[in-house]
C-alpha cells in the first residue's frame, strides 16, 4: 500500500487522488497551493459575480446548509455580502441534538427563508436499507438529497446561483486546482457524489416497493430546465480560504453554533459532521470496512495539512479511532428492522481485496505503521 509521505492518505480511495516524484499526494499539494492564492483578488472576483444575480429575482441566491460548521459560513457570507438568500435543507431525520438545534436556528440567526424538506419515515428507512445492500452506503440517500434538492428548488422557484461551500474532493483529494475554478454538475454528482447511483437504483426493488413517486428529492432536474434558468452551482472555496476549523470558530464566537457534547467514537473532532448521527458513525464505519480507514484518518489529514499536528501524532489518531465500532451500530439496526449479523453480512461483500485478507476466518490488514491486525 502506498501512502502519502506528508499526510495519512492511501492510495485505495473513494476519493480520486494521486502522488508526485516526492511521494505528496495532490491533496497536500492542493492544500500549499491555497496560500500561493491572492484572495483579496478572489473576493473582488466574488464581488463580480454576484453582481450578475443581486436584486434581479426572488432571491439572489440558494444556499444549500445542514446546519454544520461549514453551513453557518457559508450563511455568513451570504449575510457578510448582502445577499438575500434562501436557504435550503434536506433533512434526514436521524440527527444529533446539537444538530437539529444548529439547523433550526439558522432562520433566527441569519434572517433567511428557509426550506427544509425530508421524505416519508418509511421511505427513509428503505432507503437506509437498499443503500447498505446495493451500494455499500446506507447514508446515499444523504448525499443525493443534499446536492439534489437545492438544483429542485432553484429551477422551481427560478433562482439560477446556488451557492456551495467548498468542492470536497478538492480539498481532500486535490482533484482540481484551486486556479479551475470548477462548478457543481450533474456529471459530478452522478460519478462522484452518487458514485454511479441515482434515485431509479432504489425503485422497483422487491420487498422495498420504493416508486418514482418517492423519489421528488432524488430527481435531479431536466437539463433543459437548469439551462431555462441559468443554474450555476458556484464553490465559496473558489473564493475564500476555507478553512474547516476556523469555520468552526466563527460559527461558535459569532452565531452560538454548537458542537457535540461528547467526542463521536470515530473521531477526535467534536465540531465535524455535527448533523446526522450517522455520518461518523454507521456510514464511516462503512467505509473503514470498505477501504480500511475512516473519518480519523480524515480529520488527521486536515490538520496535518494545517500543520496543527506532525504525521507521527495523525498516525497515532488513526491507530486509535479508525476502527472502532460505532455506538449508533445497534441503532441503527434497530431502526431499519435488520440484525447486526446481516449487517456485516451485506457490508462485508464490499470489502476491497486490495486491502482485506481473511486469515484463520477473521478479516485482516496491514496498517500504515506496518503491521498486520484482525478486525473482526
Amino acid at each position: 500500500m502506498i501512502y502519502c509521505k506528508k499526510c495519512l492518505f492511501q492510495e485505495i480511495n473513494p476519493i480520486p487522488i494521486s502522488f508526485n516524484r516526492e511521494g505528496v499526494c495532490t491533496g497536500c499539494i492542493h492544500a500549499n497551493d491555497k496560500y500561493k492564492v491572492n484572495w483579496i483578488e478572489r473576493e473582488n472576483q466574488f464581488l463580480e459575480l454576484i453582481k450578475q444575480y443581486k436584486g434581479k429575482y426572488e432571491y439572489d441566491c440558494i444556499v444549500p446548509v445542514s446546519g454544520g460548521k461549514d453551513s453557518y459560513f457559508a450563511a455568513h457570507l451570504a449575510k457578510k455580502y448582502n445577499l438575500n438568500a434562501l436557504l435550503v435543507t434536506y433533512y434526514s431525520k436521524r440527527f444529533v441534538p446539537e444538530g437539529d438545534y444548529n439547523l433550526n436556528k439558522m432562520k433566527e440567526i441569519f434572517g433567511f427563508d428557509h426550506i427544509i424538506y425530508s421524505p416519508a419515515d418509511d421511505v427513509l428507512i428503505k432507503m437506509h436499507r437498499i443503500g447498505l445492500k446495493k451500494m455499500g452506503d446506507n447514508n446515499m440517500h444523504n448525499h443525493m438529497g443534499l446536492t439534489t434538492l437545492p438544483n429542485i428548488i432553484a429551477v422551481e422557484k427560478k433562482i439560477p446561483l446556488v451557492l456551495w461551500g467548498d468542492q470536497g474532493f478538492t480539498e481532500q483529494g486535490g482533484m482540481h486546482s484551486i486556479n479551475d475554478f470548477v462548478e457543481y454538475t450533474e456529471k459530478y454528482r452522478f460519478e462522484h457524489d452518487q458514485h454511479g447511483f441515482d434515485w431509479y437504483d432504489f425503485t422497483n426493488i422487491e420487498d422495498e416497493n420504493l416508486e418514482k413517486k418517492d423519489m421528488y428529492p432524488f430527481i435531479y432536474p431536466a437539463e433543459n430546465d437548469l439551462r431555462t434558468v441559468g443554474v450555476r452551482g458556484v464553490y465559496l472555496s473558489n473564493y475564500f480560504f476555507y478553512d474547516g476549523n476556523e469555520n468552526y470558530k466563527i460559527s461558535k464566537n459569532l452565531y452560538g453554533w454548537k458542537e457535540a457534547k461528547k467526542p463521536f467514537d470515530r473521531t477526535f473532532r467534536t465540531f465535524s459532521n455535527v448533523d446526522d448521527i450517522h455520518e461518523n458513525g454507521v456510514h464511516d464505519y462503512l467505509k473503514f470496512i470498505k477501504f480500511g480507514f475512516g473519518r480519523g484518518t480524515d480529520h488527521a489529514n486536515y490538520d496535518i495539512r494545517l500543520n496543527l499536528i506532525t504525521r507521527k501524532d495523525g498516525i497515532k489518531i488513526v491507530l486509535k479511532y479508525d476502527h472502532v465500532v460505532p455506538s449508533d451500530l445497534e441503532g441503527w439496526c434497530k431502526y431499519v428492522k435488520m440484525t447486526k449479523e446481516e449487517f456485516y453480512e451485506h457490508a462485508d461483500k464490499f470489502r476491497d481485496p486490495r486491502v482485506w485478507n481473511k486469515i484463520d476466518g477473521s478479516w485482516t490488514k496491514i496498517d500504515i505503521d506496518g503491521k498486520r491486525r484482525v478486525y473482526d
